[in-house]
């Protein structure tokens, strides 16, 4: 596939196809992954005696963030995975899409409430709203490499990560 351009049926061009197989997807698939070893490397190590200073209440948001966050990028760098597989020649697209079906991508935000979220580490949030626009991202490339062309105007919009963060912000600001 590399950079041949990909013609659907009707003659056009499948500019979700040509971005899947661009730099901007190795780019992607590169940031994925070492978003995924940082996020380990945090839980592993600082972020457990990170943990160990929390207030209960806290220490049980940070259990519920760093849940979701594992499951979140497991379940991204599932779908990384199995696009580069196509991109490689090592899967086809026909099976990959019975692949997928086993990875749950399903947009997700942080579990916790604002006010959690501002007591939890900095880091931890930091991993968490990465793994956020990311998987935005992802979403949104799935979505589009999964759409008919006739459903083109059906399309639907992932959510813009800000507007979650405008929210949090406000809620912060809302309580001072």
């Amino acid at each position: 596939m590399g950079s041949e351009l990909s013609f659907r049926e009707n003659g056009t061009v499948s500019f979700a196809q040509k971005l899947a197989t661009s730099e901007a997807f190795k780019a992607l698939f590169r940031e994925g992954m070492v978003l995924v070893e940082d996020s380990a490397a945090y839980l592993d190590g600082p972020g457990r005696e990170d943990s160990k200073s929390l207030p209960r209440m806290v220490a049980l948001g940070y259990a519920a963030e760093s849940m979701r966050l594992t499951t979140r990028l497991m379940q991204l760098a599932s779908w990384l995975l199995l696009q580069r597989a196509v991109n490689e020649g090592e899967l086809t697209p026909a099976e990959a899409m019975s692949e997928k079906r086993k990875v749950r991508l399903v947009e997700q935000d942080a579990a916790s409430t604002p006010e959690t979220l501002a007591k939890l580490p900095e880091r931890l949030v930091g991993l968490v709203d990465a793994s956020i626009r990311l998987q935005a991202r992802i979403i949104h490339i799935d979505r589009l490499l999964n759409q008919s062309p006739d459903k083109k105007a059906d399309m639907i919009v992932a959510p813009r990560p800000i507007e979650s963060q405008l929210e949090r912000l406000r809620a912060v600001f809302e309580t001072v």
